[in-house]
C-alpha cells in the first residue's frame, strides 16, 4: 500500500518497522516509525507520502475518481467538457489515461488499414498537456504546486439514444 498509493521509497522499510513495532495506536506513532525509518533531508516528504497512502486506500480514492470521471462522461451532452484538477501523480495518470482511451474509437469502429483513423471516441482532448500554475498563482496559492488541470469535450459518439 505505502509503495501503491504513496509511492514511497522506503516502503518496504517503513512496513517492516511498522510490523515490529505493533501496535501502532496513534498518527504520533506512525510519525515517529516513518521518522525513525527514513530520518534525513527526506524525512517530511516520506511522512506526506505515508498518510497519502493511508488516506487513499482508506476513503478509495482512486477507485472513486474511475468511477466519477466514467459517471461524468456519460452524463456530459455533446460539447459538454469535462474538466478535472489532480492532486498527485496517482490521480492525474488516472485521469489521462481515462481521457485518452475515451478519446480513441472503439476497436470495432477502427480501420486497421485506415492511415490516422477518422473514426473518433467519446471525448475529444482539448488541453493535450495539463494546465499546471503559473508563478503568480503559486504566490497567491502555494499548495496549488502539485494541481494539474485536463480538459476534454464530449463529442456525440455514443450519446444516440435508442
Amino acid at each position: 500500500m505505502l509503495w501503491e498509493f504513496g509511492e514511497e521509497r522506503e516502503a518496504r522499510r517503513i512496513a517492516h518497522r511498522i510490523v515490529a513495532s505493533r501496535p501502532v495506536q496513534t498518527t504520533g506513532d506512525l510519525r515517529s516509525i516513518v521518522e525513525l525509518t527514513v530520518g534525513g533531508k527526506y524525512r517530511v516528504k516520506s511522512l506526506a507520502r505515508v498518510f497519502q497512502a493511508l488516506r487513499i486506500a482508506v476513503n478509495g480514492e482512486l477507485e472513486n475518481l474511475r468511477r466519477a470521471l466514467a459517471a461524468g462522461t456519460e452524463a456530459l451532452m455533446p460539447g459538454g467538457r469535462l474538466v478535472v484538477i489532480s492532486y498527485h501523480s496517482l490521480e492525474d495518470r488516472i485521469v489521462k489515461e481515462f481521457i485518452r482511451s475515451e478519446a480513441q474509437a472503439p476497436v470495432e469502429q477502427r480501420d486497421p488499414f485506415a492511415r490516422g483513423s477518422a473514426a473518433e471516441g467519446r471525448l475529444r482532448v482539448v488541453t493535450r498537456k495539463p494546465v499546471v500554475p503559473g508563478d503568480e498563482e503559486l504566490q497567491r496559492n502555494p499548495r496549488a504546486r502539485s494541481a494539474k488541470l485536463r480538459v476534454a469535450e464530449r463529442t456525440h459518439v455514443g450519446t444516440e439514444r435508442t
